[in-house]
């Protein structure tokens, strides 16, 4: 046998939620229960196959511009992605080298974790308070970089730009990263942020508002120079990231605004409903801006919950970890999903 073993890799990986290969009414993976856009329905069925043979643009051009376009900006200040997770993967990469601990909340999303162990990153988890929130102060101290999601993930909880700026004008010497996965569901986005303060980077994705998941586009918003770097780290490991596909059809999904609004709102609208029935029935949560709630029974384990809500084809999210295994995430389905949901809810905790 030989010692090839003592020089592999060791690191512990993030675990998604669980996707079924059945078919289950899915509360448990934040994806967005309405199908994309029109355009990209159209784009799927007019593509001619012969451009698969073909690279695609390494530099994205064509989504970037779209992007772009959107938010008032140039491409140059815009970074594409296969999904948010490539986003700030490669945020890491380039940003975080410094012998200083990067900075970010211990209840958050827990791939930051997993990227900082595998490039070697120092960081220090900073403790959320009772009621999950995330104090700016404690983020005052020197450090290599600040990550924090907003909102935050799992607890569902957005703070007003007020928050982030505070953060930027007491970190100015670092990159901050705030990722917005969920803003769109009823936070504040920090991308006009980007215009004042050149150290800020915003990351956005496709795969909740725009119910795009399976298709993995995600981007990120911030100085051109900021820019430039992370894109030099990309060309370092793979130059076509993005296939032909998600960018004919990233473009057509952004560029459908009405149907975008449309979508979101039918989406609040069932979360503010939901929030309401369950708490009738004795759950407690916070005020959730994002397309899912974390919430907790009064009496009844979470777990148990997951559990006997899965026996019936009902996926919701359990974590096991300290803490947050008092809750669990539910993502907002359709409101037929809804009702089936809170029908079996109202069995378990009766």
């Amino acid at each position: 046998m030989g010692n090839w073993r003592d020089n592999v890799r060791h690191v512990v990986p993030y675990v998604p939620g669980e996707q079924p290969q059945k078919k289950v009414i899915k509360l448990n993976t934040n994806e967005n229960p309405y199908p994309p856009a029109k355009g990209v329905d159209e784009i799927m069925k007019t593509v001619d196959s012969d451009i698969f043979r073909l690279y695609p643009d390494p530099e994205c051009m064509v989504l970037r511009k779209a992007i772009a376009d959107r938010y008032n900006t140039e491409t140059d200040n815009v970074f594409v992605g296969v999904g948010s997770d490539d986003v700030i993967s490669v945020a890491f990469l380039t940003f975080f080298n410094s012998d200083k601990k990067v900075l970010f909340p211990n209840i958050t999303y827990s791939f930051y974790t997993v990227w900082a162990d595998l490039y070697g990153i120092d960081y220090e988890l900073i403790p959320v308070d009772k009621n999950f929130r995330i104090h700016k102060e404690d983020y005052y101290k020197e450090n290599g970089g600040v990550v924090f999601a907003n909102p935050n993930a799992p607890t569902s909880i957005g703070e007003p730009l007020d928050f982030v700026i505070d953060i930027l004008e007491n970190n100015k010497d670092v990159v901050v990263i705030v990722d917005e996965a969920y803003v769109d569901f009823g936070g504040e986005s920090a991308v006009e942020l980007t215009k004042k303060y050149d150290n800020l980077l915003v990351v956005q994705t496709f795969s909740k508002s725009r119910s795009m998941a399976g298709m993995r586009i995600g981007y990120a918003i911030g100085n051109s120079e900021l820019i430039k770097a992370m894109s030099d780290v990309k060309y370092s490991i793979n130059s076509y990231t993005l296939n032909q596909v998600s960018l004919k059809s990233g473009v057509a999904a952004i560029e459908d605004e009405a149907y975008f609004k449309e979508t979101v709102n039918k989406i609040v609208a069932t979360r503010e409903r939901v929030k309401k029935e369950i708490k009738e029935l004795g759950f407690e949560f916070p005020d959730s801006k994002t397309n899912f709630i974390f919430a907790k029974h009064e009496s009844v384990p979470s777990k148990h919950i997951f559990e006997e809500l899965k026996k019936v084809g009902i996926y919701v999210r359990y974590f096991s970890a300290p803490i947050v295994n008092e809750y669990l995430r539910i993502t907002i389905g359709t409101d037929e999903e809804m009702d089936k949901f809170i029908e079996e809810l109202k069995k378990i905790i009766k």
